[in-house]
């Protein structure tokens, strides 16, 4: 099965197992972590009910707050015109609101930010071990940095003595039939000290590696970026292809999804990168009807259209 099918099948695995949320292809400090699930923490409703948009990190980590309104030139920290795009962006997701003071627009904080996610676990997807690429150096990056409270290799692979050696000890291992979304656990993955100094592994040489500390304070901020990005992007792919040959569906075990497949191909496809003229089955059409949103939502806590906190819709536009 070809590595982005799998992963597919493992985020919908993922996803009926977990009370939290799963996200697909996201950057971390120094590389793409392919699956990353959200521990749901003590507030996480209130993150639900606040916005289903992402909120910017500077809006968050800004002296804005719920009480007296401010200037976000002044409160954001950053320079003048990305303090307003940032205000902007909060604003449009319904984390700020805007008023006007003489000629300026001050903005205040529509709710005080949620302690709402509990943990960052770590997914790397590699079907078939017999074809690692740099597995090893991805795991070891991981677990010496150690932003994420555990990091899991899945495979469809039969995992060998000599496979085992090579993984870091502390991560967890994880063989996954990706037709009956079945899983069986090699090795448990053991828990990583996500609030001291981590330890950034850079260029490699055989003369040296490239090593830089990340303190703790500053785990915690790319911790926090990483969860915001998880919460808006999710997993799923943003859109369907365009042609007759697409199909809206979801692994054997987990059917009513919207995923893209292509019946010309006979499995699932990437849509930016498989589809469009030069395919050899491509015939233009309309995607195939489906609503990625409502899947997301019929299958996770995450909300759509929340209520949100009193969102206003205002930009330096209007002033």
């Amino acid at each position: 099965m070809r590595e982005f099918a799998f992963e597919l099948a493992v985020a919908a695995s993922l996803e009926a197992a977990t009370d939290g949320l799963v996200a697909r292809q996201l950057g971390t400090r120094d590389r793409i972590v392919d699956l990353v699930e959200i521990e749901p923490g003590p507030d996480f409703s209130e993150r639900t009910s606040l916005t289903a948009e992402p909120i910017p990190p500077l809006a968050i980590e800004s002296a804005v707050g719920v009480g007296t309104a401010r200037d976000p030139v002044e409160a954001i920290d950053t320079d003048p015109d990305h303090a307003r795009s940032v205000a902007d962006q909060a604003i449009e997701a319904g984390f700020f609101t805007a008023e006007r003071r003489g000629s300026r627009r001050h903005v205040r904080q529509t709710a005080r930010y949620p302690d709402w996610f509990a943990g960052l676990h770590a997914y790397e997807n590699k079907p078939d071990l017999d074809r690692p690429g740099d597995l090893e150096r991805q795991l070891r990056k991981d677990v010496s940095l150690a932003l994420f409270d555990t990091v899991t290799l899945v495979t469809d692979s039969y995992v060998t003595g000599a496979h085992r050696n090579r993984i870091p000890e502390v991560v967890g291992i994880v063989r996954f039939d990706a037709e009956h979304g079945e899983t069986t656990v090699i090795r448990d993955a053991e828990p990583l000290s996500t609030e001291t100094t981590g330890i950034a592994i850079g260029e490699r040489s055989p003369a040296r590696v490239d090593i830089e500390p990340i303190p703790s304070e500053r785990k915690t901020a790319l911790r926090l970026r990483l969860a915001e990005r998880a919460y808006g992007k999710g997993w799923r792919p943003d859109g369907l292809p365009p042609c007759t040959q697409a199909d809206a569906r979801g692994p054997p075990f987990a059917s009513d999804d919207a995923l893209p497949y292509c019946q010309w191909k006979g499995r699932f496809v990437h849509p930016t990168r498989e589809c469009g003229p030069d395919c050899g089955g491509h015939e233009a059409a309309e995607p195939p009807p489906a609503d990625i949103d409502a899947v997301r939502a019929e299958k996770t806590p995450w909300e759509p259209d929340p209520p949100g906190a009193g969102r206003t819709q205002t930009s330096l536009d209007d002033f």
